[in-house]
């Protein structure tokens, strides 16, 4: 495995809290942003290898006429089906591992940053990534937003929306193990500034290192 000598900062926060809206505002502040859902999204696009596995895996009805995954297909399926959540993720996470730490490694080698954002929406949960963070920043808010928000995103309903919920750690605990916790309770403008003044402190060698 490649060595990563850039701080890495890992973002995470339930569904809904506004990881992907906040992981954008820390890419136009010139921040590397490594984001685990967009490569698995990357890895699973139409003609990908690992396409091939999970229609061997789970069945061709899992993918479109088209040949592309059927995600809302194959959630379902996972979400309800213990055994086979385990043979997916078996297959697929070990891909975006792989894929985030050569990211990474192509970011510190080409463009020297301060420090790096990895967004990992199961940090938590998921223990294949507990070795590279320098910190851990939670992206927090109600749990209402939380519903609200996935559910205007996603199309998603309550009941769905309060499954996936409960599938993850609480909040309770995923505050617990943050190193920095940003609230997002209010508006787009104020979780800009949250952003900016969080930034200003992780370009400091001294507060970002272990």
């Amino acid at each position: 495995m490649q060595l990563i000598h850039t701080p890495v900062i890992a973002l995470t926060g339930g569904i809904g809290s506004g990881k992907s809206e906040a992981a954008k505002q820390f890419a136009k502040l010139g921040v590397p942003v490594v984001d685990t859902d967009v490569i698995a999204h990357e890895l699973t696009a139409v003609g990908a290898p690992i396409l091939a596995d999970i229609s061997r895996i789970f069945g061709a009805d899992f993918l479109t006429a088209e040949g592309a995954l059927d995600r809302p297909k194959l959630r379902a399926h996972v979400f309800n089906n213990p055994a086979a959540r385990l043979k997916l993720e078996a297959l697929i996470h070990p891909a975006i591992y792989e894929r985030a730490i050569a990211l990474l490694a192509e970011n510190e080698n080409k463009l020297r940053p301060a420090y790096q954002i990895l967004v990992v929406p199961l940090l938590f949960e998921n223990n294949r990534y507990t070795t590279i963070p320098h910190k851990a920043l939670v992206i927090d808010c109600a749990e209402s937003f939380q519903i609200k928000r996935a559910m205007a995103r996603s199309q998603l309903t309550e009941t769905e929306v309060k499954a996936m919920m409960g599938a993850q750690v609480t909040r309770t605990v995923r505050l617990s193990l943050a190193d920095e916790v940003i609230e997002n309770n209010g508006s787009l403008a104020e979780l800009i500034g949250k952003v900016i003044e969080i930034h200003k402190k992780f370009i400091k060698p001294c507060i970002v290192s272990k």
